[in-house]
């Protein structure tokens, strides 16, 4: 088998929207440049997810270079959102978790509003000191991470996905098969290694940047969206559940804490260091 190798780097600039692939990214202490520093927050604060919200899938946002974004969705004219000018803050609920963002105006709010056809607001994060910290039990002091679920960095593996689909093919729900990797919502997707080989990793190489791998990642109802469509299904929880059920999680990829900053490019080789 040959070394393993990055095959593709991914980023959501918004929580729940839609990944982008990129050919590059920047690595900074809580995740990649770009990824997740905005989300969509309900009229109560409570950050909106593809668990209760899967219209969230279908709508895209392209960071721009002054740090703004271009918002584009079905049935709706593009926006760009610029930064927004830090003055008051809003405190959003994550995951039950507080943590200090900035509104980012009527608009975005009237333009999410008018996608989820509920009241929305897009909330940036904005400064280091607002970075949330990493979950202590799997964390070394002063690590953070920005919007995303918990960690800085998730990364899967193309063979654990064959793997996966040729289960899902031998299953009750064969027909919603084979599932594309945009339903595990990676950063970084690894080519050139055994299936589930990713269990048993404890620190990895990047090209240059390091990684420490802080825990399997539990997967929820977000993998059963269709990212193309929004539209929702029982793979591949259902499979899940009966061959990658670990320590009552359903398991799919691994949790990452990158040990330095970098940049991670495709193409990039991947040694596993322990």
């Amino acid at each position: 088998m040959a070394d393993p190798v990055l095959r593709s780097v991914h980023v959501h600039p918004v929580k729940a929207l839609r990944a982008l692939e990129r050919a590059e990214a920047e690595v900074q202490p809580w995740g990649l440049a770009h990824d997740r520093r905005w989300a969509v927050v309900d009229a109560g604060g409570t950050v909106m997810t593809q668990r209760r919200h899967p219209r969230l899938a279908l709508a895209s946002a392209e960071p721009l270079p002054d740090g703004g974004l271009r918002l584009t969705a079905p049935g709706l004219d593009p926006l760009v959102v610029p930064v927004p000018e830090p003055s008051a803050t809003l405190t959003a609920d994550v995951f039950g978790e507080a943590v200090e963002t900035v509104p980012a105006g009527a608009a975005a709010a009237a333009w999410f509003s008018a996608h989820l056809e509920a009241d929305a607001r897009l909330v940036h994060l904005d400064a280091p000191e607002h970075r949330r910290p990493v979950d202590p039990a799997y964390a070394l002091p002063g690590e953070t991470v920005s919007l995303a679920d918990g960690y800085p960095l998730l990364v899967t593996t193309s063979a654990s996905l064959d793997a996966l689909n040729a289960l899902v093919a031998q299953g009750d729900h064969a027909h919603e098969g084979p599932l594309p990797m945009s339903r595990f919502r990676p950063n970084l997707v690894v080519d050139g290694t055994e299936p589930w080989a990713e269990d048993g990793w404890t620190r990895l190489a990047v090209g240059e940047v390091t990684f420490r791998v802080a825990k399997p990642c539990g997967r929820c109802a977000v993998t059963t969206t269709d990212q193309a469509t929004g539209g929702r299904g029982k793979e591949p929880l259902w499979t899940l559940g009966r061959h990658r059920s670990i320590d009552r999680r359903l398991v799919f990829g691994q949790n990452l804490v990158p040990e330095h900053t970098g940049t991670v490019r495709a193409g990039d080789p991947v040694k596993i260091l322990g």
